[in-house]
């Protein structure tokens, strides 16, 4: 009949047979899993690198960056708020270099964007 199956169709009738065709079957299917991914943890290991120091760079410029228009709204006549939403997103993005460093890729880039968003929220009350 067609479309119908039945157990014996379905399942090997022997042990025998069962364990020939899962090595047959598995050696078969999984004969290029070894050489195709035998460049995928290098690949992995250099992005993971390349992630960490972009975290660390970014993190480092927003820093020093926070910091120095702390500094120089806090020499003007700026409200006090401002100079210190610069220097909390400045330590917000120190934290996230931190972060970085240690492979925390994904935290660091939320940290990176919430102490930009600090820094952007002080600007707008001057």
């Amino acid at each position: 009949m067609r479309g119908s199956t039945t157990e014996s169709d379905v399942e090997p009738a022997t042990k025998e047979a069962a364990e020939g065709l899962e090595a047959a079957g598995g050696a078969e299917q999984y004969a290029g899993a070894d050489e195709e991914y035998a460049g995928g943890a290098e690949d992995y290991v250099t992005d993971a690198r390349r992630a960490r120091w972009a975290a660390v760079g970014t993190g480092t410029l927003l820093t020093c960056a926070g910091l120095a228009a702390a500094l120089l709204r806090s020499a003007g006549a700026a409200p006090a708020l401002v100079p210190a939403a610069y220097a909390v997103g400045a330590a917000v993005c120190a934290f996230a270099t931190v972060l970085g460093a240690k492979g925390r890729t994904r935290r660091a880039l939320w940290s990176l964007i919430a102490g930009t968003m600090i820094m952007a929220l002080g600007d707008q009350f001057d």
